[in-house]
């Protein structure tokens, strides 16, 4: 059985349950911060309310968070009535976000994917993402010494296989706010997290929502 995240005392990475653990992420060793919660019962039933339509959702926002912001996600909800829970958390993340990071505009993306997005294992070139799933399975990530760097990019056939030990793959939990540090921030050129989506099984869709500051 794998440790716990938060008790391997080499980690690059750290858990917690209140917020105070995402500023970790500014820490130079830490390329993974993750606030850990359940989503509550009037959160769960907007997200399943959305979920349940034939409309899929790709909702985008590049701009400060606020009133407009919420009025807008909420026109594109496919069960807007039943939405409110999903909207209020969206924005209370996004301002999190913003203040975390000192800027007025957060890019988002609000989506619901019956596919992995990227199922290749791979770094991200931006400095800092911050996803959440809210439905579906969440994100896979690796420890650092589970990671063969050499693997990474496009595929080749002379390239090696980026998973080191295929028992170290990590996988985050429906609900958790998970900030990835990405080789786009400085000092961290050559320590991207290495991270991929999950495949669903047949007939699920994941529920995802990922946020870029500036």
């Amino acid at each position: 059985m794998q440790p716990h995240p938060s008790l391997d005392t080499s980690a690059h990475w750290a858990f917690g349950q209140e917020i105070e653990v995402l500023p970790r992420i500014f820490d130079d060793d830490i390329t993974l911060a993750v606030m850990q919660r359940r989503l509550d019962s009037a959160l769960a039933l907007a997200v399943r309310a959305q979920l349940n339509g034939s409309r899929s959702l790709d909702w985008h926002w590049r701009g400060a968070p606020g009133q407009a912001m919420k009025e807008d996600l909420e026109r594109r909800l496919p069960a807007p009535e039943a939405g409110a829970a999903l909207v209020e958390d969206v924005s209370h993340i996004a301002e999190a976000m913003a203040y975390l990071f000192s800027t007025e505009a957060i890019g988002i993306r609000l989506r619901t994917l019956e596919g992995a997005m990227c199922p290749r294992f791979h770094v991200d070139n931006l400095a800092v993402r911050l996803v959440t799933t809210y439905a579906g399975p969440a994100s896979e990530w690796l420890p650092e010494h589970a990671v063969n760097r050499a693997g990474l990019g496009a595929p080749h056939p002379d390239k090696p296989d980026i998973v080191a030990d295929p028992d170290a793959i990590r996988q985050l939990a429906v609900g958790d706010l998970a900030l990835l540090k990405g080789c786009g921030w400085i000092g961290n050129e050559e320590r991207g997290l290495v991270h991929r989506s999950p495949q669903p099984a047949a007939g699920e869709r994941r529920l995802l929502l990922a946020l870029d500051p500036g």
